[in-house]
């Protein structure tokens, strides 16, 4: 009992110091340039990449507090945003920064081909969603460079997630031990991966892998887009969060084999989410099988994510409606992002929740978040 009271006890005191540093962040405000805005969350993941001795991207950080150490997962789709922005901004440095974060990412993958779990550490174990997150990032710089380190590193995490896979396409064994195994629907993010490996590699059994477990995912889907089974926590209210990796995959999955069904899978979402959003861009960041609202905060970090399937679903079925949607959402967004915060670990990262003491990793800034904003912002550009 008195174990139960001193962490009730200290989970107070941590909210209460975090409300304080809650002013260290942005308030509300009209700065909707987004060439400012892409400019301080790109310098924001720069600094987070190069906190420490290595040349992953810091996980984040809480208010008034540095950079976190690095984060394997999110470093591996970092990747793909900075050769985003090589080309955007024509500085070769940000190309420069993807292969030092694929290079370290080969440097500590583990011996079974599969990317470690959480923060980086030397007593590694295996996550399906990380190792999926990692091979995006590879199978780009494969595309880009055709090292064979990245060629080789990515074939290995491939092979993994092959022998891992179900007969029936989900994945129960191998993932992380933060989460819950029977609820990993979003894990069909990781098959985008598998099937960005196998396409820039011309490996089949990739491609058939993913295109299981995409099949899976839609089995999970009822008929209003909401997907079951489907959480970090509570798979009867999923956050924004989970629901948009899973949107993401599939869509990914769907352009990358010619799967119609999977597109349109992504596109049912993402329609009950447009019917969803307040006139200012607002969306729950969590939300019940009858797709109402479960919150009364937003996850900003799937709002970025949000954004970016309109886009790619307006690029593809000319649908207007798509791109007025993100250039909405994308406006919520700037308006909450941080731009003038005199704290390096602050200015320009993105925070996990509006208000930002929200569900959704409160009072902290993200990489991943970061990551999604500047996608965001990138996609309407």
């Amino acid at each position: 009992m008195m174990d139960a009271i001193r962490m009730a006890v200290s989970r107070l005191v941590d909210r209460q110091q975090g409300r304080r540093n809650a002013k260290l962040y942005t308030s509300l405000h009209q700065n909707l340039d987004p060439e400012k805005h892409l400019r301080e969350a790109a310098d924001w993941l720069s600094r987070a990449q190069d906190h420490g001795s290595d040349r992953g991207a810091s996980r984040g950080a809480f208010f008034g507090q540095s950079f976190l150490p690095s984060y394997p997962e999110t470093t591996g789709y970092i990747i793909n945003t900075f050769l985003k922005l090589a080309r955007h901004c024509g500085d070769e440095t940000y190309f420069q920064r993807a292969l030092e974060m694929g290079a370290w990412e080969a440097e500590i993958q583990m011996d079974c081909g599969a990317v470690m779990t959480g923060l980086y550490n030397t007593k590694p174990t295996p996550a399906i969603f990380n190792t999926g997150m990692v091979l995006l990032g590879w199978a780009d710089l494969c595309r880009r460079t055709g090292v064979e380190r990245y060629r080789d590193a990515g074939y290995r995490a491939g092979r993994w997630l092959l022998e891992m896979q179900e007969p029936d396409g989900q994945w129960i064994r191998g993932n992380s031990r933060f989460v819950n195994p029977t609820t990993t629907l979003y894990n069909v993010k990781a098959a985008w991966g598998l099937a960005e490996m196998g396409a820039a590699l011309g490996e089949t059994t990739f491609l058939a892998a993913a295109a299981r477990n995409a099949e899976f995912a839609l089995t999970k889907q009822t008929d209003n887009g909401w997907f079951s089974d489907c959480a970090f926590e509570d798979a009867n209210r999923p956050s924004l969060h989970a629901i948009a990796y899973t949107m993401q995959g599939l869509l990914g999955v769907g352009e990358i084999t010619g799967r119609q069904d999977f597109i349109d899978g992504a596109a049912r979402t993402a329609h009950a989410l447009m019917r969803l959003m307040d006139g200012e861009g607002y969306i729950p960041g969590r939300i019940d099988r009858n797709f109402r609202s479960a919150a009364d905060w937003c996850c900003l970090t799937g709002n970025a994510q949000t954004s970016i399937v309109w886009s790619r679903l307006a690029a593809l079925e000319g649908d207007a409606r798509f791109a007025k949607a993100a250039d909405l959402v994308n406006g919520y967004l700037m308006a909450r992002h941080d731009t003038s915060s005199p704290s390096p670990y602050i200015r320009g990262g993105l925070a996990g929740s509006w208000p930002v003491w929200g569900g959704y990793e409160p009072f902290q800034v993200l990489s991943w978040a970061t990551k999604f904003f500047v996608d965001a912002l990138l996609a309407r550009l």
